[in-house]
């Protein structure tokens, strides 16, 4: 997603070739377990000692001081004294198939102890409830103009189940360090004041919607490429949540903020340091706010569906690779994600479980395009790897709300034509769904709130009551 009128679009991670410790657990007297090694990885729930304690890990980690970084929303728990005889060392797990380690990966690894990330609890408290069955969603340009012109927290109408907010950049690509203010006023006029943007977000969680903050689109680079850069991401955003008083986020890396290394060719085993790290501090964002913390996703296809066919440089050379480099994050964390919308716009043909390329510009595309992750597939075309199929209630997609939000505006009725299918199996054309019928999908995103207000609300007068009466 851009700024401009026309946009630009598991838990458990080992590197592979290294020592990888398997979970021990304490005895009854709480005997020490193996000693924590700088050059080891370790992975969810694995348990080492040091100093006479003892310390599990919450995910994947290397490098980091369980001492030093065992803090409220650090990587370990200190489990307490341990003492006595200690444990015999832990038995080594190979994985495979074992990609080679990309000799780029090694930096990533912070050589000093990154400062943790503040320990203080949220000041967000999150609503009770959650979303309706089938949900509109819309980002709201807040930091920009582009044309489309400002619109008001308060007067985005109470038809928007989801906000995203347009959007958190990073100080400079590598930093980790998001910041987010408002539309300037000799940029937007009629811009209001941040304490009735606060206000007003405060209102519409009272009223039940979700307000969150989409970090990236197309001119916000994002590549955290070490520990400390993630450690940053994670202190950065939670302060910009707690400021403004936000239900979660939405990952809208574009361009080149993710890509993967040669050799890394398991989605469920990342080694790449931007998928890594990127997983790593979303699941610390969601350990801070817990279950009601909401998170979405908005890649293209090029990083998600393109991954049936390609993933990364792969053994063929010669291809992007950034190709299918969102399953990783998306894999890792599918028990943690609200929505994937995937941005079924400004795309290149994309083939689909049929074999055959789609294209924009019609119900096909999103019918397609939306049946890949509600069947799961396999990833660049091995069938001993297959990306699992995630929830219909994780699942929506994206379509522009207007010609001049993006490439691959539909009129409506091919959009509810297309949501008709997946939800009912009915209208489909002659693509067979592969998926069945899904009840529970979730709904539909759109490129933007404030463009579909220049057009006269087209998206949400069509799209609004139509998913309501989906039942």
């Amino acid at each position: 997603m851009r700024r401009s009128p026309i946009l630009a679009a598991a838990a458990a991670l080992v590197v592979a070739c290294s020592t990888i410790y398997v979970a021990t657990t304490a005895s009854a007297a709480v005997a020490c377990a193996a000693a924590w090694s700088a050059g080891s990885v370790y992975v969810k729930d694995n348990v080492v000692s040091k100093g006479g304690n003892n310390y599990t890990a919450k995910w994947w980690t290397q490098g980091e001081d369980p001492v030093l970084k065992s803090a409220q929303w650090d990587v370990w728990i200190n489990n307490g004294a341990c003492g006595g005889t200690t444990n015999p060392s832990p038995s080594v797990t190979s994985q495979s198939p074992s990609p080679s380690v990309s000799p780029s990966v090694s930096p990533s690894v912070s050589p000093s102890v990154s400062p943790s990330v503040s320990p203080s609890t949220s000041t967000t408290p999150i609503p009770v409830g959650g979303l309706p069955k089938h949900a509109l969603i819309g980002y709201l340009h807040a930091s920009f103009a582009n044309g489309s012109g400002y619109v008001r927290m308060t007067d985005v109408p109470a038809e928007w189940d989801i906000i995203n907010l347009a959007f958190g950049e990073p100080t400079t690509a590598t930093s980790g360090d998001i910041r987010f203010s408002l539309c300037p006023a000799t940029e937007c006029p009629g811009v209001e004041s941040e304490a009735d943007f606060i206000a007003a977000i405060k209102a519409k969680r009272t009223a039940g919607k979700k307000v969150l903050l989409s970090i990236g689109g197309a001119n916000g680079q994002v590549q955290l490429t070490t520990t400390a850069a993630r450690d940053k991401f994670v202190s950065s955003v939670s302060a910009i949540i707690d400021k403004y008083g936000l239900d979660g986020v939405d990952i809208d890396f574009e361009g080149h903020s993710l890509s993967l290394n040669t050799g890394d060719t398991d989605f469920k085993n990342p080694t790449t340091p931007v998928i890594v790290n990127l997983i790593s501090a979303v699941k610390s964002l969601k350990a801070r706010y817990g279950t009601g913390f909401v998170l979405t996703m908005a890649p293209e296809t090029f990083f998600v569906q393109l991954g049936y066919q390609y993933y990364g440089s792969g053994p063929w050379g010669g291809q992007d690779p950034r190709a299918g480099s969102y399953l990783p994050v998306i894999h890792a964390l599918r028990d943690d994600i609200t929505v994937l919308h995937v941005q079924d716009y400004n795309s290149g043909s994309i083939m689909g479980l049929d074999n055959q390329y789609h294209s924009m510009g019609g119900a096909d595309f999103h019918i397609a395009m939306t049946d890949m992750l509600l069947a799961g597939f396999p990833v660049a075309g091995n069938t001993a790897n297959v990306f699992p199929a995630l929830r219909e209630d994780q699942i929506a997609f994206g379509a522009p709300s207007s010609t001049s939000a993006g490439n691959g505006y539909v009129a409506p009725a091919a959009v509810q034509q297309a949501v008709t299918c997946l939800v009912k199996g009915t209208n489909c054309g002659g693509y067979t769904v592969r998926s069945g019928t899904n009840p529970n999908f979730r709904g539909l995103m759109t490129w933007s709130i404030n463009w579909d207000k220049f057009y006269g609300w087209e998206f949400k007068n069509s799209h609004e009551p139509f998913l309501n009466a989906l039942g």
